[in-house]
């Protein structure tokens, strides 16, 4: 029986990637998280991560010498169109922390996700110093834009994903996945129909033939700007669309004479994200729809881990581990 492989996750956030990690069949021995809310959530939802709560500039890799994967989703604003785009002069920038910790760890594997503004023109200097010194360490590193629908996830939310693999490991990764099947992807009506009709509303059925479509991407604003809301104009206008008030968020699904477009609960947005019924946030909703704006869809890390796991676990004999150093940098 083969042993299970490890993980060590920086920026967890509130256990998106983690939880799609785990569901691809890695086992976390270390999870760092800053903020104390989150590490709440992540010891709540599951106690038996090894949660640290902490700066990860004050973590210390070297303990976690050779795990089998190092993963995180790195701080997004700087990057991100809704910041002020400052990247490398942005403070919370955590990149050079991550570069750190592979150098520390010398993980076989490296996942690391960001928003789609990191693949932008004015960060190409900085995009090339990071995969460079990534393969500099040792991996055959990769970059591509995935959009969470083509994983299943009812939403327009594209993330980049950074993969590496050891040079010296046998097999090689590739981001091919099944060909896209968006007829397979549920529309927000059949995803939420039965939350919208959990306190027996009469026009659930009507609104669920009506939101027809998938969701514009979810938000979660931050700590000083913005309270629980379903993002800027543009996209009220999507959902309103689909028979949805974005202006702010329910405490419930809408009551049985209810007349007019419902709001979504923070329940209802973690679904769209990606997350089980049985994932909590705490008990505010500007805080769970903070944690869940910001997290990285679950059915998307699930689907990157499976692969990386089945590039760990190739053994002599099968396809790919024969390949030299050079095809497999090809």
């Amino acid at each position: 029986m083969k042993k299970p492989l490890t993980c060590v996750e920086i920026c967890a956030g509130a256990g998106g990637q983690a939880l799609g990690l785990a569901m691809a069949g890695f086992v976390h021995v270390a999870m760092v998280e800053y903020e104390e809310e989150y590490c709440k959530v992540l010891r709540q939802n599951r106690p038996e991560w090894d949660v640290t709560c902490m700066d990860v500039r004050d973590f210390d890799g070297t303990p976690y010498h050779g795990v089998d994967l190092f993963a995180g989703g790195v701080p997004c604003p700087p990057f991100s169109v809704a910041g002020k785009q400052l990247g490398a002069d942005d403070e919370r920038d955590l990149f050079p922390e991550a570069l750190r910790l592979i150098r520390e760890i010398e993980p076989r594997a490296i996942m690391l996700e960001n928003v789609r503004g990191f693949l932008e023109p004015s960060f190409k200097l900085y995009r090339e110093h990071i995969m460079q010194t990534i393969a500099r360490l040792g991996y055959n590193v990769q970059i591509k834009l995935l959009q969470a629908s083509d994983f299943g996830v009812s939403q327009l939310r594209p993330r980049v994903v950074i993969v590496g693999i050891r040079y010296d490991e046998p097999g090689a990764y590739s981001f091919s996945y099944p060909e896209p099947h968006p007829e397979a992807t549920p529309t927000v009506g059949e995803l939420l129909y039965d939350l919208m009709a959990a306190n027996g509303w009469k026009g659930a059925k009507k609104w669920a033939d009506q939101a027809s479509n998938i969701a514009p991407t979810i938000v979660g604003g931050s700590k000083k700007h913005g309270g629980p809301d379903l993002g800027p104009t543009r996209a009220r206008r999507a959902w309103a669309e689909m028979g949805v008030e974005g202006k702010s968020i329910a405490d419930a699904a809408p009551e049985k004479d209810f007349i007019g477009m419902p709001r979504l609960t923070p329940r209802m947005i973690a679904r769209i994200q990606g997350f089980p019924d049985t994932w909590v946030f705490g008990r505010t909703k500007t805080r769970a729809c903070r944690m869940i704006g910001n997290a990285f869809p679950p059915p998307v890390a699930m689907m990157v881990g499976k692969q990386i796991k089945e590039v760990l676990e190739l053994d002599e004999g099968q396809p790919g581990f024969a390949l030299t150093r050079e095809e497999r940098i090809s």
